[in-house]
């Protein structure tokens, strides 16, 4: 059997502004890498209803598991829960469980509950809370949607909570070779293994340093041997 796919939807006019740099897709990718999850895609949206709507609504129903950074704090252009109950057609309200978290946390702080912070305790109906050891404010999972915070520390310490949760598959092993030559010499051979290979994922990055052409060859698959195979057939090709 294939591992599992993902698909991860980053939530924010502030990514797409180039204001802030996205690290939590990189972050989610090496996680699930190891986890024998497939990453097959990643988007970015910007803080519009009906863009993160249909963007839900699309990738649920074409990988396993879906997660969502981004847009769900206190303030007004916070609707990603809104969004997402949108999307599998339910309602949303301050749900018992996250207000009472969410309470217990600014009453130890000396702070109030007040109304924009209750924001964060509006949950779709039949969701699943994600734990967030970092800031208290939940996260939450209906259907295969994971939906976490944007911040990378709270979003990280998400993933490590919904990690335990997922049925994984055999983590992607990977072996790189360098060769110093430029990809036009390269390509020919390379198809030709890559065709022989067809169950690898062998791709070319290609850098120039100090004047040097060349390129990183990266071999990657769920099959330590198969892997180590075609290593040594690249090796060979090259080969000085």
């Amino acid at each position: 059997m294939s591992n599992p796919t993902a698909a991860m939807i980053v939530i924010g006019d502030e990514i797409l502004s180039g204001r802030t740099r996205d690290s939590n897709m990189h972050f989610l990718a090496g996680k699930l890498t190891e986890a024998g999850i497939n990453l097959v895609e990643a988007r970015v949206v910007s803080d519009d209803r009906a863009a993160i709507i249909a963007a839900v609504s699309e990738l649920k129903e074409r990988v396993d598991y879906v997660f969502t950074s981004g847009g769900i704090g206190p303030t007004h252009d916070d609707i990603t829960a809104d969004c997402i109950a949108a999307a599998f057609g339910v309602s949303i309200d301050v749900r018992d469980d996250a207000r009472a978290l969410l309470q217990a946390h600014y009453d130890r702080s000396g702070q109030e509950l007040n109304e924009a912070r209750l924001r964060m305790a509006r949950i779709p109906d039949t969701a699943i809370l994600i734990e967030n050891p970092v800031s208290t404010a939940p996260g939450f999972r209906i259907g295969n949607v994971h939906v976490m915070a944007g911040v990378p520390s709270v979003f990280e310490a998400m993933v490590a909570s919904v990690l335990p949760t997922l049925t994984g598959g055999k983590p992607l092993l990977s072996q790189t070779l360098r060769i110093d030559r430029g990809e036009g010499d390269i390509a020919g051979p390379l198809t030709t293994l890559a065709q022989e290979f067809s169950d690898l994922s062998i791709g070319s990055y290609p850098f120039q340093r100090n004047g040097i052409y060349g390129a990183n060859i990266v071999i990657r698959g769920t099959d330590g041997a198969r892997v180590e195979s075609a290593m040594i057939k690249l090796q060979n090709l090259f080969a000085e």
